[in-house]
């Protein structure tokens, strides 16, 4: 079993003791509110990518039509009201909604931001595919008029997962959604300050001043009143977890997205700080094959990686020892929600033979082809993922070329479909939040109709049937019967690895009220 290394020496002994300070700019503004993010932002198009980090970046200056509450429920957020009449939906947004150009957001923003976002999103795109037309009678209305029904309407309207929907003004939104944006225009709580940005070091916002929150409502998740308490907020990146520790300790930070696991117990010796769990619903792991290339183009070959991997072996190394952390008996969907099911659920938990995995790869057909397994040096969840997953192939017998870079390096490489040689992958490692794994609606990762579904490409026209009967059951039960045809496709076909289910916490100095660490949203937190 691997344990991953990346706190060993200097940055672990440095936490016990005098580990030197940041060379951090230490700001006398109390109205500065200060926070480590996971990685770099690289992305800033929320169209172009899933990276939660891109996600948390549009939170802040895009603002949304309905917002997900903590009970998993849209609430309107520049929708004033809606009225729905058959197959025809009526939209109406509030008043003095106004873009950081100045310009006041328009039905027909909306219309273009829906179109842009479904082009590339799976949900997005039943509903386009369900929709008949979608006009502007006037500036504050729109209406979305369905050729079929469309159950989940308003959670479409609210989704808050990666490629979460968001309101561009329509001369950006209405181009190509397969090109990134080059205008970060919003309508949100704050602007992004392009010229104080620093790749791979530090991301800036400041307070938009006519942002109107809403006027009712509870601040709870992506819902409610975006009440914004401070002038600027200052992404600090620090890739190393022993320095964004020190950092939050020493109060040259006021928060930090994701302490790995090993360190919560000594930041919590510190009477400075206040950790909780970040998100009830944990985060779960896939290892996400290219199925364009060889080898993995092959199921067999798929399915014996799948047949021989151990979550626990993935987890212990991601979110450490203690198995009230993590769990590895996780399924396709996300653990102690309505659609969780233990079908076909010995293809993970069962006995692991690595001598028979072998022989099986080997009879699939691979003929030693070379592995581009792709890892991000950045995160130590997904560098620890990435180094269980490199031992896992080698002993598997294939041949490895273990790729290590920044995670935002990945995000920009997982967009090719170039053979590996030549600057393409075969594989990779990622985590979802567990809001990404409710339903097949918002699962990414499931999506499997070839060049339409997300990075790695699946072609399972029975996997992608499913998902889309899915929107045509009558009821849970329904539902839950689909999702368990699912799962056992998923393990026959093995699209992906999934890795398990962990736990993991947020970190905040207690100079500052507690955060809505659920969405990682910086509006409700305030200098206390």
């Amino acid at each position: 079993m691997l344990r991953r290394t990346l706190l060993s020496g200097a940055a672990a002994a440095g936490l016990a003791g005098s580990l030197a300070r940041p060379a951090l700019a230490q700001s006398a503004n109390s109205r500065v509110l200060r926070f480590v993010p996971q990685s770099d932002l690289t992305v800033l198009d929320p169209v172009f990518t899933t990276a939660y980090i891109t996600r948390h970046h549009a939170l802040m200056i895009y603002d949304q039509l309905y917002g997900l509450d903590g009970k998993l429920q849209p609430q309107p957020q520049m929708v004033e009201a809606h009225e729905a009449d058959g197959l025809t939906w009526r939209f109406r947004l509030r008043e003095g909604l106004l873009f950081h150009d100045g310009e006041p957001v328009r039905g027909r923003d909306c219309i273009a931001s829906i179109k842009r976002w479904a082009q590339r999103d799976a949900l997005g795109q039943v509903l386009l595919s369900r929709t008949a037309e979608m006009t502007a009678p006037d500036d504050r209305s729109f209406v979305i008029r369905l050729n079929k029904p469309f159950g989940p309407m308003l959670e479409t309207l609210a989704k808050i997962g990666p490629s979460a929907l968001f309101i561009m003004p329509e001369r950006i939104a209405a181009g190509d959604a397969n090109t990134q944006v080059r205008e970060t225009i919003g309508s949100g709580p704050f602007r992004f300050v392009a010229d104080e940005r620093v790749v791979g070091a530090r991301v800036v916002y400041e307070r938009n001043a006519a942002y109107r929150p809403r006027e009712t409502g509870q601040t709870d998740w992506a819902a409610g009143p975006k009440r914004v308490h401070f002038d600027r907020v200052e992404w600090t990146v620090m890739p190393d977890p022993g320095t964004a520790a020190a950092a939050l300790r020493n109060n040259e930070v006021d928060w930090w997205e994701n302490p790995a696991n090993d360190l919560v117990p000594v930041l919590r010796r510190s009477r400075d700080i206040m950790l909780k769990r970040g998100n009830p619903l944990g985060t779960f792991g896939t290892g996400i094959f290219n199925t364009l290339h060889p080898p993995f183009d092959k199921p067999a070959v798929r399915r014996a990686v799948l047949r021989a991997m151990s979550q626990q072996d993935f987890m212990t190394a991601a979110a450490g020892a203690d198995p009230s952390l993590w769990n590895a008996e996780a399924g396709v969907f996300t653990p102690g929600t309505p659609l969780a099911n233990t079908v076909g659920m010995a293809a993970i938990t069962g006995p692991r033979d690595i001598e028979k995995s072998r022989k099986e790869i080997r009879d699939a057909g691979y003929n030693g082809e070379t592995v581009v397994l792709m890892s991000a040096s950045d995160q130590p969840v997904l560098a620890a993922l990435g180094e269980v997953g490199h031992d896992l192939l080698r002993r598997l017998g294939m041949t490895v070329d273990f790729r290590i870079a920044d995670w935002g390096t990945v995000v920009q490489r997982r967009s090719s479909k170039e053979p590996p040689d030549k600057g393409g992958w075969s594989m990779f490692h990622t985590t979802w939040n567990g809001l990404d794994g409710i339903n097949p609606g918002v699962m990414q990762y499931i999506r499997a109709n070839g060049a339409q579904a997300w990075f790695g490409w699946p072609d399972v026209p029975k996997l992608d049937a499913l998902r889309l009967s899915w929107f045509d059951a009558p009821d849970l039960a329904g539902q839950q019967r689909i999702a368990g045809e699912i799962q056992q496709v998923v393990f026959d076909e093995a699209p992906y690895l999934p890795t398990g289910q962990y736990f993991a916490s947020t970190a905040w100095r207690r100079t500052i009220s507690e955060p809505i660490s659920e969405t990682v949203a910086f509006w409700g937190v305030q200098r206390v």
